[in-house]
């Protein structure tokens, strides 16, 4: 019964599979259209780098996930591969999403005086404070409760939060890809001998912490992003990182519970489904919410540079037989606008954004190993604390013993005086 049963399913699927790949390639199509024309815009108009490398790192999400959805589709053999790529691009969206904010509030430095300002609003009361009372506001309780008063520490806690999540992600995915060769994955399986629930536990984890950074960053400076229409922005891109993540989980839960076909083919092909659509609703949203529009007009004052160069060449002006000399002044006034010719404006979204994010993933794991240096340090210093000690106590010991043997002798000179 249970094989019978097995290849009605499989001959379901079958009759599904070629649909859903129509379906689903009419809603790739559309969506890689829709990114690719947005990119583009965004290239011919890039007259702000530091915002728009970052807005075409998030819009860029939408035709990584609908090609690699739909080859999973087509394909279930490149499922897990199409997955790893899919989940280490999410990080990285990620981590661009957060740099996004800070460089629409101005960059780093500004970002750190901003946090800093309002720290010290909240800190301030009409009667005089204690240092210690203050210093203790800024603990990291105060992250959940009062995020505003953590000044510049509430900028590192969101960029780790950013890139320990753009790390494990990728860091699992190669694990995946290892315990799949070894047969002990068990994609989609909550078993406790198959690697995928631990997986899930550690990247749910991750996922939910970055985001809770994003937010809490989002409570403190949303007053000053409010011309960029933030909510907007963090709904549309909350949902495709939610939306692909979680579904997957419940369709793995369903699944496990019987509700749905456990059949791998099944499953995998029914989220590379469901992604496709996805992604194309996206395509549409990211249209109207990271428009190209704004960049569309040069600010000289703010992105641009304009010189002028004032040449004068001597001239003589003949009058009859008498050549008179002359002088000829020439103004030339030159705008320059940085990025503006789609050559440059890939270059600096390749090159300086994987600077940038190469800098960001060195100072990360600096953070993180510095407490594990600090207490090897301690417990280092803890030995050699108790070896000095040991060593004082040997010496006195042997000073002990010289002091006895001195007197034993002293004594026995004594006593043979004596005698005589």
């Amino acid at each position: 019964m249970d094989s019978i049963h097995n290849l009605a399913l499989q001959g379901a699927y079958k009759n599904v599979h070629l649909p859903a790949i129509m379906i689903g390639g009419c809603f790739v199509l559309v969506a890689l259209v829709l990114s690719i024309l947005l990119i583009f815009q965004h290239l011919r108009s890039y007259t702000n780098p530091a915002e728009q490398k970052w807005i075409v790192a998030i819009v860029f999400m939408v035709p990584v996930y609908a090609s690699e959805s739909i080859l999973s589709l087509w394909n279930p053999r490149f499922s897990l591969a199409c997955d790893i790529l899919r989940n280490c691009y999410e990080a990285f969206a990620l981590y661009s999403f957060g740099s996004y904010l800070i460089a629409c509030l101005g960059g780093e430095e500004r970002v750190i005086t901003l946090l800093e300002t309002e720290s010290r609003k909240k800190l301030t009361k009409p009667l005089l404070e204690d240092k210690k009372q203050a210093v203790q506001k800024r603990s990291f309780l105060n992250f959940f409760i009062r995020p505003s008063v953590l000044g510049k520490d509430l900028y590192t806690v969101e960029k780790f939060g950013l890139v320990q999540y753009m790390i494990l992600k990728t860091v699992c995915a190669f694990l995946a890809l290892l315990l799949e060769i070894l047969g002990v994955y068990g994609d989609g399986e909550f078993k406790w001998y198959y690697g995928y629930p631990y997986i899930a536990a550690v990247l749910n984890f991750s996922q939910m912490w970055a985001l809770y950074c994003l937010v809490q960053f989002y409570n403190v400076t949303h007053d000053r992003l409010q011309p960029i229409k933030p909510l907007a922005k963090f709904i549309s891109f909350k949902a495709i990182v939610f939306a692909t993540w979680w579904q997957g989980v419940g369709i793995a839960i369903l699944c496990a519970f019987g509700v749905l076909h456990k059949e791998g083919k099944f499953q995998n092909g029914l989220q590379d489904f469901l992604i496709c659509i996805e992604m194309a609703i996206a395509a549409v949203a990211h249209i109207f919410v990271f428009s190209a529009k704004p960049y569309r007009f040069l600010s000289v004052s703010e992105y641009g540079k304009v010189t002028t160069q004032e040449t004068k060449t001597m001239m003589k002006l003949q009058e009859g037989d008498m050549e008179k000399p002359a002088i000829l002044d020439r103004t030339e006034t030159h705008n320059e606008a940085p990025g503006t010719s789609i050559r440059e404006s890939v270059q600096d979204i390749f090159v300086g954004g994987s600077e940038h994010v190469v800098k960001d993933v060195v100072l990360t794991i600096n953070q993180a190993i510095e407490p594990v240096e600090k207490v090897g340090t301690r417990i280092q210093e803890t030995f050699h604390h108790i070896s000095l000690g040991s060593g004082k106590k040997e010496e006195c010991s042997e000073a002990e013993v010289e002091k006895h043997v001195d007197r034993e002798n002293i004594a026995r000179s004594e006593s043979k005086v004596s005698k005589f």
